[in-house]
């Protein structure tokens, strides 16, 4: 029998999924849509503006709102609080990188730095609801995500311009909430598996 804890599990993993999927798509698409869109010389918050900006922000809003839902969720299904905060920032900075574009100056600035820097921690900090091999994967990525923030903010991009380090941010929590979200998805079908036998 399907426990409520396994349907909020599961429901936090299919929002999750929902908006960490649509996110590259959604970014695939402003990047055709704007003139000229380099992604070694362009920011990504560049797309929030312009012919891209309604493809762009939208998306980017979409994707704060679930991971806000889903950390909900998740902590009624895990009790994990610090692993809950930590993902409920990144999702209030996702929204905020949504409604407040570049226009907006050191709002968007604020928003855009609490999504890179919580988003790495959420994802190291998800170690402990996840089994090996992906909570190993899981703390990986984090850390890549945080190194390439350091090195963003220090202005040392390795040759891949600033939009190329923006990515290795972004990109790795952005695969990490998929695998995390898959991986929620299937514990909770397991647990409702296993009780049926």
């Amino acid at each position: 029998m399907q426990t409520m804890k396994d349907e909020y599990g599961k429901l936090a993993g299919l929002l999750l999924f929902i908006g960490t999927v649509q996110f590259p798509i959604a970014l695939i698409i402003a990047e055709a849509l704007y003139p000229g869109y380099s992604v070694a010389d362009n920011y990504i918050s560049d797309l929030g503006v312009g012919p891209s900006a309604l493809v762009f922000n939208s998306s980017v809003f979409m994707l704060g709102v679930l991971i806000v839902c889903g950390a909900c969720l998740i902590q009624r299904s895990f009790h994990s609080r610090l692993f809950v905060v930590l993902l409920i920032l990144a999702g209030v900075g996702t929204m905020g990188v949504g409604l407040f574009s570049e226009n907006f100056g050191i709002i968007h600035t604020i928003a855009s730095s609490v999504v890179f820097l919580f988003g790495g921690f959420a994802a190291i900090a998800s170690f402990k609801l996840q089994k090996p091999p992906l909570s190993y994967l899981a703390v990986l990525l984090g850390i890549v995500a945080l190194v390439a923030l350091a090195l963003f903010a220090s202005k040392i991009y390795l040759g891949l311009g600033k939009g190329g380090m923006e990515r290795m941010i972004a990109y790795p929590v952005l695969l990490w909430g998929v695998g995390f979200s898959g991986y929620l998805i299937a514990v909770s079908e397991h647990k409702t598996t296993s009780a049926e036998k």
